[in-house]
């Protein structure tokens, strides 16, 4: 594991993707270290060769033998391995078809495209058939286009294959539709390793909330609690109601996550009736700037206080005339439930 050797698992099976900043030492390795134990299906594999492990790579650029055909490219570590002839294309065809490469098999890599280079990075990586594949930012070099598809491919292929993947990668939805769970690492240390809707809803930390997406934060100070929410007193959004966590809040000093998405915006704030009124969260101010993106169009408001909230609200209809625009005044409002309390 990193150096700050603190450790993680995974199920036979699942998807793991390890997700960080760029330039915070996010080396996900499976080697021997000056501590701690490797475990795979119960055994400890520290001690065995690397070449010997039940483990394969994928590496990001690839790595593909240019002389060599897309046949011979999957081949290569079969035959290092000792199989027989009738073994190794038997299994070649297989791993083709797989990645549906068919009658790709005597091309050389600089008769490919990207996603096909891709495709026979792959089969090679699994032809050996390993108990786990590490896969190092493996749809990097894909445009946008290709590396979603792509994402979806890999899925179904790891689902067909049973094989735990464990990738690294800086794009953060790429770990989020790809992976059954992920870790989250700063610095070389695993901060927190959760299923994506628990990482997204749940964060550990408010590092890991503005990591992870787009988030709101107002820092503040716990005023009181009572009847299952806190109410959270700041500077920029005055008190906050807020859901009571699961775990117990040890400090006052405090910050409440809101996600954009559950910010609402309307022209009055939202219809309640006198005994729930009070747990609305309304705020005040003008919108500043608006980015339509086709499913969603994103809005910055500025508060009132001085403070800048964004929303993000779906576009269900085609033409939508209830729309805001810059300089309208708007009521922002969102739920306790809506709201992540983090300690500072």
């Amino acid at each position: 594991m990193p150096s700050s050797s603190n450790g993680c698992q995974t199920k036979f099976g699942n998807h793991l993707s390890a997700a960080a900043p760029r330039g915070s030492r996010r080396s996900f390795s499976v080697a021997e270290g000056p501590r701690g134990r490797i475990l795979l299906a119960g055994s400890d594999i520290a001690q065995v060769l690397p070449h010997q492990r039940p483990v394969n790579m994928m590496f990001q650029n690839y790595a593909l033998f240019p002389h060599l055909t897309v046949r011979d490219n999957i081949a290569f570590g079969l035959r290092r391995a000792g199989m027989q002839r009738p073994e190794i294309d038997a299994r070649v065809a297989e791993m083709v078809a797989l990645v549906k490469l068919e009658g790709f098999e005597m091309r050389k890599p600089d008769q490919l495209s990207g996603g096909q280079k891709q495709r026979v990075a792959l089969a090679r990586s699994l032809a050996r058939r390993p108990q786990v594949l590490l896969l190092d930012e493996p749809l990097a070099a894909l445009d946008k286009k290709l590396r979603e598809s792509t994402q979806f491919e890999l899925m179904e292929l790891q689902r067909r294959l049973g094989t735990t993947f464990i990738i690294v990668t800086h794009d953060q939805e790429e770990a989020m539709t790809v992976a059954d769970r992920i870790g989250v690492m700063d610095g070389g240390r695993l901060e927190q390793v959760a299923s994506p809707r628990e990482l997204y809803e749940a964060p550990g930390s408010r590092w890991i909330a503005e990591f992870v997406g787009d988030v709101n934060i107002f820092e503040g100070q716990l005023a009181s609690q009572e009847a299952g929410r806190l109410l959270v007193s700041t500077r920029d959004a005055g008190t906050i109601s807020v859901a009571e966590p699961r775990q117990p809040i040890g400090k006052t000093i405090l910050c409440v996550a809101i996600r954009p998405e559950k910010v609402k915006l309307s022209r009055r704030g939202p219809a309640s009736d006198g005994a729930s009124a009070h747990a609305i969260n309304r705020l005040e101010g003008i919108v500043t700037d608006v980015s339509y993106l086709g499913g969603v169009t994103s809005y910055k408001v500025k508060l009132d206080s001085g403070a800048t909230i964004r929303s993000a609200m779906a576009n269900t209809a085609r033409i939508d005339i209830d729309a805001y625009s810059a300089s309208q005044r708007v009521v922002a409002w969102f739920t306790p439930d809506d709201c992540v309390v983090l300690e500072q």
